[in-house]
């Protein structure tokens, strides 16, 4: 399928939020955004931009969640195109800032400072270390990863790029793209994926 074909697509998908179910009416479509907008009160830092969209959300939001495979493939080859990796070629960093950061669920709330380091906030979601005794279940564990699945220079560059941006190996997952919005920077990823796959992290032991 062409870039042409699928960005035509994107166009015809009017504006619509995660709220609002795949098959609703555009009628009933516009109210609900309508009330969204007048409901939303920006505060601080958090503005009326985050009711936005792009089109990878639209596709997703449109379709429940299961896009056509054509579209699905062609747009996670452009997001994984997007991922910037660092110049020095380094992807692993500090495992033990890995750990804080991971613990951190601070930043972009709309009582924090902007500018203000924001954390990972990935026990939210996932088991990583054993002795988090509270943790999220929305995504996989991974306890364990790098002893499972080692740290060659191949699965380093697998997990910078699905914490730079997860859209780019599953189109419509929950997993925010942490790279592509800016919420972690270059040292902060390769901290999480030293976190992951180095042998001294507690996650591997």
């Amino acid at each position: 399928m062409s870039k042409k074909i699928i960005l035509a697509t994107l166009v015809a998908v009017p504006f619509l939020t995660s709220t609002i179910p795949a098959h609703a009416d555009g009628a009933y479509r516009a109210k609900a955004i309508a009330v969204i907008k007048n409901d939303f009160q920006p505060r601080g830092q958090a503005d009326l931009d985050r009711l936005a969209e792009d089109g990878v959300h639209a596709i997703c939001n449109r379709t429940g969640n299961t896009p056509p495979e054509g579209i699905a493939k062609v747009l996670e080859a452009d997001q994984l195109a997007e991922v910037k990796y660092p110049a020095d070629g380094k992807l692993m960093g500090d495992w033990k800032a890995g750990e804080k950061l991971a613990q951190s669920g601070r930043g972009f709330t709309w009582s924090d400072k902007p500018g203000l380091p924001v954390g990972g906030n990935c026990y939210n979601c996932h088991q990583i270390s054993p002795k988090e005794k509270s943790f999220g279940t929305i995504g996989p564990s991974l306890y364990q990863f790098g002893k499972l699945r080692g740290n060659t220079a191949e699965i380093q560059k697998y997990v910078y790029s699905k914490i730079y941006n997860a859209k780019a190996f599953n189109l419509c997952s929950e997993m925010p793209r942490f790279g592509r919005v800016g919420a972690l920077g270059e040292k902060q990823i390769k901290d999480l994926v030293a976190l992951l796959l180095d042998p001294e992290s507690p996650v591997n032991k």
